[in-house]
């Protein structure tokens, strides 16, 4: 029987996406779902399975307690689960043009090494050791304000959220909104559902926008919106570490 901690074609999965596509959309709207599933049903029901293991953790965070909304989620420790730390791997390599393309486009340096490993060495050489993967539980009437996972100078442009239950089955609402500051005018608001099994890789901070000056940075902020019934589990993956 196939476990969490021995999972295989994690890669070849991610490399099946249309990477063309989701680069488009990223440009595009800040935001881009998968076209096909990086889990199984099975191991979706496993990752989620884990939210009551509290080894599993180095901390837990009560939204309500610290008005980021209402609900829980929790920060796995370094020991990641084995399915977890090949996705968030073979995840880096294929935003990490993404990433450097849109550093050139707003002049700015593109810090970011070839592997994961290596980025992740060079986070906690600058004061940030803390691991940032997360694992969200909602029921109903939780919601995630809308906000930035950024946890340090040191900071990956890209992330990625995994839905883990299905829409419209085992949960209603909770879907994933974003907010795109535009310059001299209103706000833009974008939302999407997640299937089970599918990523929604989106920007953790801002994204170039053409200007008439070239390019400028539009801030975006990313929330979910209140669940209204039963129960919704994703799986964050942030590609920095924590101060």
């Amino acid at each position: 029987m196939r476990t969490i901690d021995t999972a295989d074609r994690t890669g070849d999965r991610v490399a099946a996406q249309d990477w063309d596509a989701i680069t488009g959309d990223l440009d595009a709207y800040g935001n881009a779902l998968t076209g096909q599933p990086l889990l199984s049903p099975a191991e979706c029901r496993a990752v989620s399975a884990l939210y009551d293991d509290g080894e599993r953790f180095r901390t837990t965070v009560d939204m309500a307690r610290h008005r980021f909304g209402s609900g829980q989620y929790r920060y796995f420790t370094h020991e990641l689960p084995g399915l977890v730390r090949e996705l968030r791997a073979a995840l880096y390599p294929r935003l990490l043009p993404v990433a450097r393309d849109w550093a050139g486009k707003l002049g700015k340096a593109a810090l970011w090494p070839d592997t994961l490993d290596e980025w992740l060495t060079m986070c906690h050489e600058a004061g940030q050791p803390k691991s940032a993967q997360i694992l969200l539980r909602y029921g109903p009437g939780d919601w995630n304000a809308l906000h930035r996972d950024v946890f340090g100078d040191m900071a990956f442009p890209l992330q990625v959220v995994v839905g883990l239950d299905v829409p419209g089955k085992d949960f209603g609402g909770g879907e994933f909104i974003m907010t795109e500051q535009r310059p001299r005018a209103q706000s833009r608001g974008s939302s999407a559902t997640i299937p089970q099994g599918h990523g929604l890789v989106f920007t953790t901070r801002d994204r170039p926008v053409r200007s008439a000056r070239g390019w400028s940075n539009a801030p975006m902020r990313h929330g979910v919106s209140t669940v209204r019934t039963g129960r919704r589990h994703t799986l964050g993956l942030v590609f920095h570490d924590a101060a």
